[in-house]
Formats: structure tokens, sequence, C-alpha cells
């Protein structure tokens, strides 16, 4: 039985890369391994938990395992158990901006772990990982230096999030190659879409206009990425198994930025009566623009099927039906 492994498989990214490879017959289960935490305040009325949602209908093609991906055993166990073919390593803090941020929390999931893991898939006998995907973030690229950068482009990250990404992703590097397990390092950007639970800004937003609450924006002209998450899953399966995403770095985000305040009236078209104001931008949030695409496009020849205004339809569309029930 062929097999992948996705940690932080219940979160947001990693269900939606789970059910791709399943509905993609890529292999016959898909482990979800997870350590079942939040990283927003659950007590908020508002909060909805989708994880109990998000396997709705391949519930008999997935196998949830609980543990913290950075415990040498966990990992070490599940790897021996399963022994599966491609591992998606998404276990990590899901976004960049969370309270009480700390180094020690943000390089666990990056560095830790990551090194476990490779260091694991090296050291089972008889054991070939077909490939180890590594998630970074566009955060290792810190302020931009140009209008869009791509995946040759100097990485100086300004913060903690982006930060242990960049470590993780040399670990990835020297320890695939000096064990011999192949790799690819994958970088997107504000992903955005239906089930996201982590109060990233494209949800905020959409969930405030649903509220006729007040919009912050930090900034008219800030400028993200902003990757449909569907796009996103469908490029992580694409690079994982085509042969010249083996030891690649990869952006793959919409390839063309948009403000905030774009964003906004976008999602304005289907509730017109979204209200905003604007604020200084975060100095402490580097300065971001658009990431290239040409490199996964030329490459592994894919490019999103989803446009920005696709991606935010879907979104707006999935949350008013989910208003109604």
């Amino acid at each position: 039985m062929n097999t992948a492994l996705v940690t932080g498989g219940l979160g947001f990214v990693g269900s939606y890369i789970a059910r791709d490879l399943i509905e993609q017959k890529i292999v016959d289960k898909v482990v979800c391994l997870d350590n079942f935490a939040n990283y927003v305040d659950v007590t908020n009325p508002e909060y909805q938990d989708y994880r109990k949602i998000r396997f709705k209908d391949i519930t008999s093609d997935i196998i949830i395992e609980r543990g913290d991906a950075k415990f040498y055993g966990v990992i070490n166990n599940l790897i021996e158990k399963y022994r599966p073919k491609y591992i998606f390593h998404l276990a990590s803090l899901p976004l960049a901006k969370i309270d009480n941020l700390n180094v020690q929390e943000a390089f666990e999931s990056s560095v830790t772990a990551t090194s476990n893991i490779i260091e694991i898939c090296s050291s089972i006998k008889d054991y070939k990982l077909d490939r180890f995907i590594y998630t970074s973030s566009s955060m290792v690229y810190g302020n931009f230096e140009k209008e869009y950068v791509d995946e040759d482009s100097s990485c100086n990250p300004i913060e903690i999030y982006g930060t242990a990404k960049l470590c993780g992703e040399k670990a990835t590097q020297g320890l695939c190659n000096f064990y011999k397990v192949p790799w690819t390092i994958v970088r997107p950007s504000a992903v955005f879409g239906p089930t996201d639970m982590n109060n990233r800004v494209s949800q905020i937003i959409i969930d405030k206009a649903l509220n006729n609450e007040t919009i912050d924006i930090f900034g008219k002209e800030e400028k993200l990425d902003f990757t449909y998450v569907k796009n996103l899953s469908l490029g992580f399966i694409k690079v994982a198994t085509h042969e010249n995403g083996l030891n690649q770095v990869f952006n793959i985000t919409n390839g063309k930025a948009h403000s905030i305040l774009e964003y906004v009236e976008e999602v304005k078209k289907y509730l017109p009566n979204i209200n905003y104001q604007i604020h200084e931008r975060d100095e402490s949030r580097p300065v971001r623009g658009t990431l290239s695409n040409e490199k996964i496009i030329k490459k592994i020849d894919f490019k999103p099927p989803y446009t920005f205004e696709d991606g935010i339809k879907e979104y707006v569309e999935y949350k008013l039906n989910e208003n109604k029930n």
C-alpha cells in the first residue's frame, strides 16, 4: 500500500494536500500527523473549528495520528510503520503573526522536526523515500528588494518566523544532500480560502464584512501575493511528483501581488456593505510584493488554475453558504 505522510495534516494547507493526494490517486492512504494544537483564541464566540469537516467524504482514506513532529520517537515510529512514499512537512506555526511568538517555538518545528525526519528517513533499513517536501515561506525574503522576487533572490528575513523557515530550508538542503534524501522546498505566500481558521488577514476581512464590522487596513499600498489554497495544494503535489522538482526550491503563489485594499474591493463585489479604515502600515512587517512563478511554470508546467478573483469568489460563497446552514 502506497502512503504519504503529511505532518500538520489536519491543518489548513495540509488537509487540502491530503485530499488532493487521494483524489488524484497519488497514494492509497494519507497519514496525517497532528498535535491537535490551536494558534488562536478558541474562547472567541466566533471561532469555528473546521478540522471536523476538512476530510468530509474521504475519511476512509485518511489515517490520523496524534503527535508532535519535533519528537524523534513519534516520527521514527510513524515512518517505520507506514514507510511513506512522500513526506510533506507542514507541521509548524501556521502563520507569521501569532501572539507571544517565540524563537524556541518557531525553531522546533522548522529546524528540529525537519532534521529529525530527514535523519530517520536515512536510517531505516530497506526504506527509500521518493521525496521530502519542506514548507517554507515568502517571509524568508524579508523586505523585497525589487517589485518581484524569484527563487534566486536574496533571503534576508527580518523577524522570527522567516528566520526559522530559512533555517529549516538550510537544514533540508544540507542534511538531505548529506543523507542522500531527495527533497523539494516550497515557498508559499498569503494563503487564503475555505476552512481557514487562523485569523489571516484574508479571513479577518471576510469575517468582519459578514458581521458588519469595520475592517482595519494597515497600509494603503500594502501588497501581498495572495495565494488561493487550492492552487497551492495542487502545486505542492506537482513539484513533489515531477522529476524536475527534485532538489529544487519553488515559489508557489498567485504570481501577482495585490494590495490589501484590492482584496477588500474584490470582496465588496459580493458583500457590498463592507466598511474599512486605513491606518499606517506595520513597520515590523517586511515590505512584500510579487513572487515570480516562472520557475514552476517552466520546469514543472504548472500554472495556478484559479485566479485571484476566482479564489475570492469561491471563498466568499463558501462563507455565505456556511452562514445559511
